[in-house]
């Protein structure tokens, strides 16, 4: 017995023995053996495992969603030109020949933008193009081509650029009102000018308004990183369709804090639609100063309710002048949709076709009645003027 315990042990040991030298040596051979993934030999004697070519991630991966919107969303470079005041002595014409013309610097600026469309249309933020003389697309691929500005939409940021190029990979619109808060987003831009770049985050908030940033508010927060040249790129679902144009962020720093707003794709799509129809958003208006209600007004007003849009001030000979409006009425309906407060009240009204009349119902003195008003056209907003111009 003792014999073939002493036989049995010295064959494990020299099969062990075998087993090391092969899987040292000869590691291919000893990865046919078992089932394991292969051993790949490095730079050090540790032998590593590797999973086998082509093999996807098993889960926690968006790479499908990232390599189907990526070749759709482009960098856009613009350059304004800027003349330096001219010199005194640049009246003098022997002066000019000896010291030149005055110079012309340009300024360059840098953002994202996303292709829309296979005729060559591409969607970006107002802010990134609005003072451009100059706009450049570039692909991820390489590929560079000048853009012409097919116009803007100051009032959601929002704008228009066309390219002639071929073979173009136009994105696909999502459907964002199925999203909900919580839903994986990607976030595809040229942040700080890196290159495009890809972040990933969840949906944070819907519906976000009152923010001061736009004239009409309606964004996605994310907290997916958005950082400057981020604007004007997509934000996507994981599918890789569109929810959002990407457009600001909340910050103190200048980066990125995990508060980022999208515009989204249905506000995107009716802008985009009526800008390449007519080369403009065109908007319903009364010609009133609305105000929210606020706990001291109403108390101020006798006002038992806290819903409505006070009238702060009557555009003289506007529509809602013509139509009997006042300043201190309340406006509680529009096309017999509720007003709840002022952003609720110039989003329907700019959805009212310009010409058209439409009812409203107010409060005076705590009397309700109607009153039919002649949609205006919204005017276009003054372009704010900045510092450096001033």
């Amino acid at each position: 017995m003792q014999r073939l315990w002493l036989l049995f042990a010295q064959t494990v040991t020299v099969g062990l023995a075998i087993w090391f030298i092969v899987a040292s040596l000869k590691p291919e051979w000893a990865a046919g053996m078992t089932r394991t993934a292969p051993a790949v030999r490095s730079n050090s004697s540790v032998p590593m495992l590797e999973a086998p070519a082509g093999q996807p991630p098993t889960q926690g991966s968006y790479r499908s969603a990232a390599k189907r919107a990526m070749p759709a969303v482009v960098n856009i470079y613009t350059t304004k030109g800027s003349r330096q005041p001219a010199h005194p002595f640049m009246d003098d014409p022997l002066f000019r020949k000896f010291f030149g013309d005055q110079q012309e610097d340009k300024q360059f600026s840098l953002g994202s933008g996303v292709v829309v469309s296979p005729e060559g249309y591409v969607l970006t933020n107002n802010h990134v193009v609005e003072t451009a003389d100059e706009i450049e697309v570039a692909f991820a691929d390489g590929r560079k081509a000048v853009a012409k500005l097919v116009g803007t939409d100051p009032e959601t940021d929002l704008a228009v650029i066309k390219i002639n190029m071929k073979d173009l990979p136009a994105i696909t619109l999502g459907n964002v009102d199925q999203a909900m808060v919580g839903d994986v987003v990607l976030a595809i831009g040229n942040p700080f000018g890196v290159g495009q770049t890809v972040t990933m985050g969840i949906i944070s908030a819907l519906g976000r308004s009152h923010l001061g940033i736009n004239t009409f508010e309606n964004f996605i927060q994310t907290d997916a990183a958005i950082n400057p040249g981020n604007s004007g790129g997509a934000l996507i679902d994981t599918n890789g369709n569109l929810l959002g144009i990407n457009t600001a962020i909340y910050s103190r720093s200048g980066g990125s804090l995990g508060i980022g707003f999208a515009i989204p794709v249905t506000t995107v799509k009716d802008v985009m639609e009526s800008i390449i129809a007519t080369g403009q958003k065109v908007r319903g208006w009364i010609g009133v100063e609305p105000q929210d209600i606020t706990p001291e007004l109403a108390e101020s007003f006798g006002l038992t309710r806290k819903s409505g849009a006070i009238i702060a001030g009557v555009l003289k000979g506007g529509p809602a002048d013509k139509a009997g409006m006042r300043p201190g009425d309340i406006l509680l309906a529009v096309e017999g949709k509720a007003i709840n407060d002022t952003t609720e009240m110039l989003n329907i009204i700019a959805q009212l076709k310009p010409g058209n009349k439409a009812k409203m119902r107010v409060l005076r003195r705590n009397q309700e009645s109607n009153v039919e008003v002649v949609v205006g056209k919204r005017p276009k907003p003054r372009r704010e003027v900045s510092n450096e111009e001033r």
